[in-house]
């Protein structure tokens, strides 16, 4: 059974459970609107929209801080949701942000990193739902190693839905892929 709650260590990141207590460091990040700007969601920047963001999280106990170990700074959350267990078991990976001081370095990579070899202890494969338009969560996905399938889904509130397409990681795709070595 897949522990959507560890605690898993890198070398420059820590991550744990959300708690409650999370809220004001965690919120201070997502404040920032530029981080949301080719998201679905573009407005979970605002208060009361990542209040039920945050609440949801907490809710679905899936949820991990990501703090930047030199810092000792909360820096942005992931989870794990959406357990299928057919076919050996999948688990989705998402609902991810990190503040823009660690875009474009090693902190996506080494967060999925994580969270990847730590599910795929348990399950075949993790899968990643991506807004069909957010070209950034699209290139990292790549750069990571994804690979794109043929699913696509409509998620979101009522009036915003749009559609998400999939990427995977498997045990085999996981081994010999750029996410191998950390």
């Amino acid at each position: 059974m897949l522990d959507r709650q560890p605690t898993l260590e890198g070398s420059s990141l820590h991550l744990r459970p959300l708690r409650q207590d999370d809220w004001e460091a965690l919120f201070a990040v997502a404040s920032d609107p530029l981080i949301w700007e080719v998201h679905p969601a573009h407005d979970r920047w605002r208060e009361p929209v990542f209040r039920a963001f945050f609440d949801d999280a907490l809710a679905n106990e899936g949820a991990l801080v990501v703090i930047d170990k030199a810092s000792g700074k909360i820096i942005g959350s992931s989870r794990y949701q959406g357990l299928e267990e057919r076919d050996g078991g999948s688990i989705e990976i998402g609902w991810t942000f990190l503040a823009r001081s660690h875009w474009g370095g090693a902190a996506n990579r080494e967060m999925k990193r994580l969270m990847i070899a730590h599910a795929l202890q348990s399950v075949a494969e993790c899968r990643f739902a991506v807004g069909e338009d957010n070209v950034r969560s699209r290139k990292a996905m790549e750069k990571i190693g994804g690979r794109l399938t043929p699913r696509t889904e409509q998620r979101g509130m009522a009036g915003s839905d749009q559609r998400h397409v999939f990427y995977v990681i498997d045990r085999d795709g996981f081994e010999a892929g750029p996410l191998a070595e950390g």
